[in-house]
C-alpha cells in the first residue's frame, strides 16, 4: 500500500477507527482489494472509492464493514463479514471501508454517525477546529 493513506475518526463516537487506510480507488485496486494479505493490523483498513458494495473473494480473514454516502455519513454497518462472499449491494452508499474485525463493536460505531476522513497531516488542524466550534456552541 504505497499510496496516501488517511486516518478515519468518528465524529459522533469522537473515537479513531483507523490511522491508516489505503484508498482502493482505480478499477485495478478495487478489483484486487485486500487479495493476498495475510491479515490486517488493528489500524490498517482500505477504504473502496466508489463502491456501493465489495467481496471478500480471495481474501483470507473476515472484515468488518461499513457503506457511506457522499458526506460520510454511516448507512449500515456488517460486522465480521466472511471470507470468499459477496456483500450486499447499498445503492445510496458512495464508498465502503473495510476494517479489521472488532473496529465497528469497540468503537459503537452505527448508522447515522457522521465520520471525517483525511490525511494524517490535516487531521489534527480539522479536529481542534472543530473542537473550538463545538466549545463555542456553534452548528459544526
Amino acid at each position: 500500500m504505497g499510496k496516501q493513506t488517511y486516518c478515519v475518526y468518528n465524529q459522533t463516537r469522537e473515537c479513531f477507527l483507523s490511522l491508516g487506510v489505503a484508498p482502493a480507488d482505480t478499477t485495478f485496486s478495487r478489483l484486487k482489494g485486500l487479495i493476498g494479505r495475510l491479515k490486517l493490523r488493528f489500524d490498517e483498513g482500505l477504504w473502496v472509492v466508489p463502491s456501493c458494495g465489495v467481496h471478500t473473494v480471495g481474501v483470507l480473514f473476515p472484515l468488518d464493514l461499513i457503506y457511506l454516502d457522499e458526506k460520510f455519513c454511516v448507512i449500515e454497518t456488517v460486522e465480521h463479514f466472511p471470507r470468499f462472499r459477496i456483500a450486499p449491494i447499498r445503492a445510496h452508499a458512495a464508498s465502503v471501508l473495510e476494517l479489521p474485525t472488532h473496529t465497528i463493536y469497540s468503537s459503537q460505531t452505527q448508522p447515522g454517525d457522521q465520520l471525517l476522513i483525511c490525511a494524517i497531516e490535516e487531521m489534527a488542524s480539522r479536529l481542534s477546529s472543530a473542537a473550538v466550534t463545538h466549545l463555542r456552541g456553534q452548528p459544526q
